[in-house]
């Protein structure tokens, strides 16, 4: 049975499509819901080219980086394997998605969030008697744009010395590459969740033995920790974004050494408090710092542009310097549903 896949011409203006990627661009030309019911149903059109061309790209029979290149329409396909290793690695113990509540897909660099400030008396829930006026919740663009930042690497790495590595070897640089890449977008994000993204929206600043937070300045207690989950109504604190010496502190606290909660962290490396929120560290919070947050609310996610990489040096072997980048900011949605903890 002949496929399609294997007569599609490659080429490398299938980078430049516009408002499509390499992957968008080859799914359009060989649509996998065409392969149902067949041995190629699971594959996506890139995994089918790789098939094609016989290139293994993991396991221990992966092949060579020059395997790629053994022909100008199986090189065309280098480019997005770079691509694909690098999101797999920033993507890998990302922290991003337990911090946002939604992520918006934006082609430029200055991106308006939108934004709703109800005052007190807007927030509370009344009932609304017949024939009487329903309570209004306004919504307005932000005053100031949020600026997107682009994040990359630059992978220097002369093709005659790659080109006999194997791919899964190659693949664990690249991955590293993408952790880099993600650590720098986490960065931007906890920037934005402490100090807002340029609309005058900070988050509110509190301090462990200072009104209304207990306890003695410069130790952690978990009336301390009470105290500060006690200011989230009406939001919840189901997130706490802390510093390594935080996450520390809390691990030594009576109250987090309920054996359920060991068991769990034993497990899974993963600690939900006693409060229900789940705890998350980060060398990205500076020292000292807790920051809790309703993931639902208080974060978005801007995403440029997908992991980008100078696809003409990559294809053509000219691999001196070859830039992989990544665009992306945050912008703050609401902005009582993230606040800050100093010990």
């Amino acid at each position: 049975m002949a496929y399609h896949y294997e007569n599609l011409k490659l080429e490398k203006g299938m980078y430049s499509q516009s408002g499509r990627s390499f992957a968008q661009t080859l799914e359009a030309l060989d649509p996998s819901e065409n392969y149902k019911g067949t041995s190629l149903e699971g594959l996506d059109a890139f995994q089918r080219q790789l098939k094609r061309f016989d290139i293994k790209v993991k396991g221990a029979g992966s092949d060579r980086v020059e395997k790629f290149f053994w022909s100008t329409e199986s090189a065309v396909l280098f480019p997005e394997f770079v691509s694909r290793v690098v999101r797999q690695g920033m993507e890998e113990e990302s922290i991003l998605p337990d911090i946002t509540a939604t992520v918006t897909n934006f082609d430029g660099m200055d991106y308006r969030s939108i934004a709703s400030t109800p005052t007190e008396e807007e927030k509370k829930l009344k009932r609304v008697e017949e024939g009487a006026q329903i309570p209004q919740t306004t919504i307005h663009t932000q005053e100031n744009l949020v600026r997107l930042h682009k994040r990359g690497r630059m992978l220097v790495a002369p093709y005659e010395a790659i080109r006999f590595q194997r791919l899964d070897l190659f693949a664990v640089t690249l991955r590293q590459i993408g952790a880099y890449m993600g650590r720098m977008h986490l960065e931007d994000a906890v920037k934005v969740l402490k100090d807002g993204d340029g609309n005058n929206n900070a988050a509110k600043v509190y301090e462990v033995g200072s009104n209304p937070i207990g306890g003695s300045k410069g130790t952690l207690s978990y009336d301390a920790l009470l105290d500060f989950w006690a200011k989230f109504d009406p939001y919840t604190m189901n997130t706490m974004l802390v510093s390594n010496d935080m996450m520390l502190a809390m691990l030594k606290l009576s109250e987090f050494q309920n054996p359920n909660t060991g068991l769990n962290f034993q497990a899974t490396g993963k600690l939900t408090t006693p409060l229900g929120a789940k705890l998350l560290r980060s060398s990205a919070v500076p020292a000292g710092t807790i920051i809790g947050l309703d993931k639902n609310y208080a974060l978005e996610q801007i995403c440029g542009s997908e992991v980008v990489v100078e696809y003409d040096k990559l294809i053509d072997r000219q691999l001196e310097r070859a830039a992989i980048t990544s665009v992306s900011g945050f912008a703050k949605l609401f902005t009582d549903a993230a606040k800050v903890l100093k010990v």
